[in-house]
């Protein structure tokens, strides 16, 4: 059954059957039931519009046809309103034979033919037509071909010809408005049509592609490639041994491979005589006789002695570079080459001889540069590249001789003097200098050169300020004779040059510094009068200022400065001045720096912009180290009544002075901001913080007193208060707190700290009892099942420490009782699983384990770490197999899990971890725990520095993990240096790391609480050994 959906009307099925019917039996049918000739029948796929092919003879089904398929039926229309005719069938008669006694035109009345010679000239038409004469022939033409010239004029009534080009889709070419001009609203037309197919296309451009992608894949799961087929047999190369190696190489010496290498590298080419013959000139130098020779006392050569010759250096060619430059730069004109000396003299500087090949391009070099310097001898790069390629060439001498005429043709050039001052003698480089101050005495770079050939200041000073006698207006000149000259001569020779040259800013600045403080005023007025547009004399004077204790003038001076510049019509650009700020905190003027910052910082920023400019200003400034800076936008954002009450920052500022200021600046900014913002518990447990960190505990209990007065009902005051003193060994207080937080309505977490403190000072059944009323009030807080099921955990291993077996196993099960009424309050919580899991496997065993951790995988899908367990309980118990299966599984569910990867690496054997590391690393690149793994493999293989710096790259990652710490503190113990091993320490105290599998277990425990970061870390550093230790013994067993 196919159905087809014409043009105007239903749709119409045919009972046909697609893989045994044409497409010329369906168009049949399609005539017989619509009338629409199979001519003009156009079928299309609805669902895809595409057009079945052109060749009827082709199945249905090959067109992708398939039962209860749906097609369109599209009908053209052709040439405007009327049907299209289809063409008589015309007689060949042309090829054929003519009949016996046929006389063409005869039958129309034409008796022979006539050409424009036989008529004349062209002749008027007669006004009116030879109506008789057309009755007449008419009438003749009852037989002959007048058939076919009532065709013809029927066709140009019709207008257009049946015969014409033909197109299924379109009909033909000449239809209704075949005559028109193509205008502009044709074009608009096509234009607009031409965007909505695009727009269609775009709509299915996803749905093409994903389609097109999954044929792709298709294709290549069933035609994989070679490399694909054996990648897994080329990675069980590794088992071979070196004598299975060696039996496959003797199989393939007498193999078929070796005789087909053998006979293809027995082929020889031979080389003609005269090739051979023009290397060893090029490229032979012998230096030495041969024995034979020596025997005759080199006068002979044995006559069967062929010259060696190094094929090599055939191929290499003639090295023709500085030829074929040559070429590319001349140019030959009516016999004459010109070519381009400046571009030629970046050439002659990087170039170098390389061989004696070279002699015969230096000759066709020299030719041309001879021609430049003939017909143009003026042109001073000329001598210049001659003079360098006579040089390069090892001819100094020639080299001189030609810059020397160089210097006689172009006089008044500076540069063809300082090559001639290059090229000369040490001794006569003098005089070559005087004769060029001579002959340009106002040529700067000349009068340096002559200075830098002086060996000693005094005479340095002297050339130069003859120079200043000629170009008194050279800053190069005055900044050059300054630098020699000592600090009085200095002043005098700077008042001379700001006179000569008032316009130069650095000249009068420099003279500032040399002078006194009255003096140096007075020179900046002065600088300022012929320099009202110069910045920097305003920022100097307030340096002045500030370094002669006159703060209170800084911000005067800046503030004068700007709105003077403003006046000029001189644009203040914000990041400018902000860059003369911190240059000016890197002089040690903080004032002057404080002071650009406040009068320039808002210039150009709208107002709701401030905030976030103004701080990523900030933040910019203290990467680069300019503090100073940093801390002056802040406060100067931190002034206006705008950002007073803006907690962010206040925190920010806080943090700035935290990691560069000093405790009483960190506490004077946090008492100015409780001012402002004493609803702010961040702020007042920040403040209390550093005060306790500082190891003044009772300030800090007396800030968390104010914070309890500004915010009563704080929970995060409360439980700072009760860290406080708890930390400080005052547990008693600490109790208190919180009695006074759970009669005010504590949420989960006090109780939770409440059952904590019970634990530590060993009042089970207190804790049990803050447990128990905790959980009726917040049944759905995990932490408390935990920890009332690791209460009766920890009972349960006092008891077997006592041989008490039947006490140790109703502990056992009341903690089992506790994680299954835990876990149906909380089913998705992970940590109850693994803790009811670990539990049976010691009660019941591994079969018990394995079903709770099926059932938590199948309520927690795609979690990592309920598979990591699963795979552990496997591997505890020797289950290689089934853990692998179990590992293949987990990375199938969750791909991207670094925890999962890092164990698959751990379980393949050696040669197999690096392969597996790849993998890992193409998954999850930046996750701590592959990073982690990998450090580990460089460790073992030995690689020290690629270890650390991996290492180091996971800490970065993760620095709240304790496991890498103690990992690499490890790694600094056994291979670093002491400096190493402190650098770590001091890192990890700095992050404070909290979780961690092994961290927590140690941190966690009743023995180590309230114990640093320090000694925690040294323990896990311990029980890593003591696991390590553990694992050897068990692969040698």
């Amino acid at each position: 059954m196919v159905f087809i959906v014409p043009p105007h009307g239903r749709t119409l099925a045919l009972n046909i059957n697609p893989k045994t019917t044409t497409l010329h039996l369906l168009k049949l049918a399609i005539e017989q039931t619509h009338g629409i000739p199979v001519s003009q029948q156009r079928l299309l796929l609805s669902h895809s519009l595409r057009l079945l092919g052109v060749n009827d003879s082709l199945l249905i089904s090959d067109l992708g046809v398939g039962p209860y398929s749906t097609l369109t039926l599209h009908v053209p229309l052709y040439g405007g309103m009327q049907p299209p005719v289809v063409p008589k069938p015309r007689f060949d008669f042309l090829n054929s034979k003519p009949p016996p006694n046929y006389v063409a035109g005869l039958g129309r009345g034409a008796t022979g033919f006539t050409t424009r010679s036989d008529i004349g000239p062209a002749r008027a038409a007669p006004d009116l037509p030879d109506r008789s004469a057309a009755a007449a022939s008419g009438a003749g033409r009852g037989r002959g071909k007048g058939g076919e010239d009532e065709e013809d004029e029927e066709g140009e009534d019709k207008g257009y010809d049946e015969n014409q080009k033909f197109d299924e889709f379109e009909g033909n070419d000449v239809g209704l408005f075949a005559s028109a001009e193509y205008d502009e609203d044709d074009k608009e037309a096509d234009a607009v049509w031409e965007e909505i197919d695009k727009r269609m296309d775009s709509r299915r451009k996803d749905r093409r592609e994903a389609r097109l992608k999954e044929e792709i894949e298709k294709y290549r799961a069933s035609n994989p490639k070679i490399t694909e087929q054996f990648a897994d047999l080329k990675r069980k190369l590794y088992t071979l041994s070196s004598d299975d190696w060696q039996s496959l190489e003797k199989f393939e010496s007498g193999g078929y491979s070796s005789r087909s290498k053998k006979k293809r590298f027995e082929s020889f080419v031979p080389v003609p005589d005269t090739l051979l013959e023009k290397a060893r000139k090029e490229q032979e130098h012998v230096s030495a006789l041969d024995p034979k020779s020596r025997v005759a006392s080199g006068t002979e050569t044995p006559w069967a002695q062929t010259p060696v010759t190094d094929l090599t250096a055939v191929g290499e060619g003639r090295g023709t570079v500085l030829s074929l430059k040559l070429d590319r730069l001349s140019d030959s004109v009516s016999g004459m080459t010109n070519v381009d000396p400046k571009g030629y003299l970046t050439v002659l500087n990087s170039m170098k001889i390389t061989s004696d090949a070279e002699i015969s391009d230096f000759k066709k070099a020299r030719l041309l540069l001879k021609s430049v310097t003939q017909t143009n001898p003026k042109h001073p790069p000329g001598w210049i590249a001659a003079a360098r390629l006579e040089e390069l060439a090892g001819k100094l001498q020639v080299a001189r001789q030609l810059i020397e005429k160089g210097c006689e043709e172009c006089p008044k050039n500076e540069d063809v003097w300082l090559e001639a001052c290059r090229l000369a003698n040490p001794e006569e480089a003098k005089a070559v200098i005087a004769q060029g101050v001579k002959s340009i005495p106002s040529s700067v770079k000349l009068w340096l050169q002559a200075a830098k050939l002086e060996h000693d200041d005094a005479n340095r000073s002297r050339v130069l300020r003859k120079g200043l006698e000629h170009i008194p207006d050279s800053v190069r000149l005055w900044k050059a004779v300054v630098e020699l000259a000592n600090e009085h001569d200095a002043s005098l020779l700077l008042h001379r040059a700001v006179e000569c040259c008032p316009l130069h800013v650095e000249l009068w600045l420099a003279l500032a510094r040399l002078e006194t403080y009255d003096n140096a005023k007075k020179v900046l007025n002065r600088a300022r009068e012929r320099l009202p547009k110069e910045p920097a004399i305003w920022i100097t004077a307030a340096k002045l200022e500030e370094a002669n204790g006159n703060t209170s003038m800084v911000g005067k001076i800046i503030e004068r400065g700007i709105r003077a510049l403003q006046r000029e019509g001189v644009v203040i650009d914000r990041e400018a001045w902000m860059k003369e700020a911190e240059a000016a905190e890197r002089a040690g003027s903080v004032a002057t720096c404080q002071s650009i910052i406040q009068n320039t910082i808002g210039i150009g920023v709208e107002e709701e912009d401030r905030k976030r400019t103004w701080v990523a200003d900030a933040e910019e400034c203290k990467k680069r180290g300019s503090i100073e800076t940093a801390r002056a936008i802040y406060a100067h954002a931190l002034t206006l009544s705008v950002f007073m009450q803006k907690k962010s920052i206040w925190l920010k500022a806080a943090q700035l002075e935290k990691s560069h200021g000093t405790r009483e600046s960190l506490d004077a900014l946090l008492r100015t901001a409780v001012k402002y913002i004493p609803q702010a518990e961040v702020l007042w447990l920040m403040g209390a913080k550093e005060k306790w960190l500082a190891g003044d505990v009772p300030a800090a209990r007396a800030i968390l007193q104010e914070a309890y007065a500004a915010i009563p009902n704080s929970e995060e005051i409360w439980l700072a208060a009760f860290k406080l003193e708890f930390e400080n060994h005052e547990p008693e207080r600490a109790r208190m707190l919180l009695a006074k937080a759970r009669e005010r309505g504590g949420t989960e977490r006090v109780w939770m700290k409440s059952a904590i403190v019970e634990r530590e000072l060993g009042n089970i059944e207190e804790e049990r009892r803050l447990l128990d009323e905790g959980l009726k009030q917040f049944p759905s807080f995990f932490k408390l099942w935990l920890m009332l099921g690791q209460l009766e955990e920890r009972l349960g291993e006092n008891a077997k420490r006592l041989d008490q077996p039947e006490k140790r196993l109703d502990h056992l099960k009341e903690a089992k009782k506790v994680y299954e009424s835990g876990l149906k309050n909380c089913p998705n919580c992970v940590p109850l699983w693994l803790s009811l899991a670990t539990l049976e496997e010691e009660t019941n065993g591994l079969s018990k384990a394995r079903a709770v951790l099926t059932m938590a995988r199948k309520r927690n899908p795609q979690n990592p770490e309920l598979w990591l367990a699963a795979v552990r309980a496997e591997l505890k118990h020797a289950s290689k197999k089934e853990a692998d299966n179990l590992i293949s599984k987990a990375l199938q569910e969750c791909p991207n899990s670094g925890i999962l990867w890092a164990a698959a690496i751990e379980m393949v054997p050696r040669p197999q971890r690096k392969t597996k590391s790849m993998d890992a690393l193409k998954k999850c690149d930046h996750d701590p725990h592959v990073i982690a793994a990998v450090a580990k493999l460089f460790w073992h293989d030995r690689k020290v520095d690629k270890a650390r710096t991996w290492l180091n790259r996971a800490v970065t990652l993760a620095p709240d993990i304790g496991d890498f710490w103690a990992l690499y503190y490890k790694f600094e113990l056994q291979h670093g240096a002491e400096e190493n091993q402190k650098d770590v320490l001091k890192r990890c105290v700095a992050a404070e790391p909290k979780h961690g599998e092994k961290w927590q277990v140690i941190s966690k425990a009743v023995e180590n609480a309230h114990q640093p970061s320090e000694s925690i870390l040294k323990k896990v550093v311990v029980a890593l050994g003591k696991e390590e230790n553990a694992a050897d013994n068990n692969s040698k067993h």
